[in-house]
Parts: structure tokens; C-alpha cells; sequence
């Protein structure tokens, strides 16, 4: 589990193939590693994934063929940067909002615009997770916890306020990019659950309060 605060913002120094997966090679930058260890889970952009080796600046993890197809880590070269998240622990602060690093599908940048110091991105997403995403609501995109400015049909607005454009990777978004997202866990739950309750909420009942779109 994670909380969409990004700690540090790593490099990519090679990737190996091996039997039709991946190991990436990561140099984690300023990601503090003194309490992490190995079989210890670290989010790369929002995925959440094992280290299977490391050393004082160095990390390494497998990604399988299905995380491949499922997220953009895919898309990686040398020399990519990304983010990095270590593990919840207990007692942490939760800065964001619950995050798996279990992403639930690849949305695309469509703009970019300035606004004062801040940055707005409209972002598209698959048709099937748009239910998921209500205005106000919490998002992870490439494992950063944001707020969902306004929603539009296929997609939704975001703002970035300089901070947190300096501390991840979103500066380097342009139109066309792809990005991991993870809906919000309480709406995916949610929606799952509800058939299975005798309760007289109905699905009308929490799309007119604002948990389903």
C-alpha cells in the first residue's frame, strides 16, 4: 500500500531481457533505502513492484509480461526518469490517499495549458474506468495522488502547482503521453459490493451524491 507522495524521482539505467520479462535497472536518486530490503515493494510510476536486488544506489526488479501489457513501464528507456514510492508503513503520515500501485489502465495526455504558476492537464481515459473518477475525487497518475479538478465525457482536467511538477515526472507530459492511473479504492469496492448488499442504496443513490460517473 501507498499514499501517491512521491519520495524520489529515480533513473533508469538499462533494461534486460530475461525469458520474455524485463528487469529494470534503477538508480534511486535521493529515495532514502537504509530501512528497505530485498522482497521489499517500491511503486515505479505507480506500479507496484519487488526489488530483487540492490545495493547502496542501485535497484533492480522483474516486471512481467502482464505488467508490461497493463501499464506504461513498457515505454521505458535508458535514461528514463520515474517515480518512486517506497511501501506504507504503520504510523506514516498519509499525505495522499490509499494507493495499491495496482494500475488499473493507461490514460493519454490530450493538453496542457498554463495557468498562474500552475499547470492544467486534460487527461483521457478508457471508457470503463470513467465511472470510477468524480469530480474532487482522488486519482493516481504514474503513482502521484491528485485531485480531479472537473470531469468531461472520455476523461477528466487536473491541476499541478509547481511542487509537485518539480518533484515528478509529470513536467516532462506532453500531448500524447501515456500515464498509469489507479481509481480510487473506495469507489472500485464500492461498485463491487453493491449487488451483493440487501442495503437501499442504489447505484442512482451514490451516482446523484458524487461516487459514481
Amino acid at each position: 500500500m501507498f499514499t501517491g507522495i512521491i519520495a524520489a524521482v529515480g533513473q533508469l539505467k538499462s533494461l534486460e531481457s530475461r525469458g520474455g520479462d524485463l528487469r529494470l535497472h534503477i538508480d534511486p536518486a535521493k529515495l532514502e533505502l537504509t530501512d528497505v530490503k530485498l522482497g521489499d515493494s517500491i511503486a515505479v510510476n505507480g506500479v507496484c513492484l519487488t526489488v530483487v536486488e540492490m545495493s547502496a544506489n542501485h535497484l533492480q526488479f522483474d516486471v512481467s509480461q502482464e505488467t508490461l501489457q497493463r501499464t506504461s513501464l513498457g515505454q521505458l528507456t535508458t535514461g528514463s526518469e520515474a517515480n518512486l514510492e517506497k511501501a506504507l508503513a504503520v504510523g506514516d503520515r498519509l499525505g495522499g490517499h490509499f494507493v495499491s500501485g495496482h494500475v488499473d489502465g493507461l490514460g493519454e495526455v490530450i493538453s496542457k495549458a498554463a495557468s498562474a504558476r500552475s499547470w492544467q492537464y486534460r487527461i483521457k481515459v478508457p471508457a470503463d474506468l470513467t465511472r470510477y473518477i468524480a469530480e474532487k475525487g482522488s486519482i493516481s497518475i504514474d503513482g502521484v495522488s491528485l485531485t480531479v479538478n472537473s470531469i468531461f465525457e472520455g476523461g477528466f482536467d487536473i491541476n499541478i502547482i509547481p511542487h509537485t511538477l518539480e518533484e515528478t515526472i509529470i513536467k516532462y507530459y506532453q500531448p500524447g503521453t501515456r500515464v498509469n492511473l489507479e481509481v480510487d479504492l473506495i469507489a472500485r469496492y464500492l461498485e463491487r459490493l453493491l449487488p451483493q448488499t440487501g442495503s437501499t442504496i442504489s447505484r442512482d443513490f451514490l451516482t446523484q451524491q458524487g461516487f459514481i460517473r
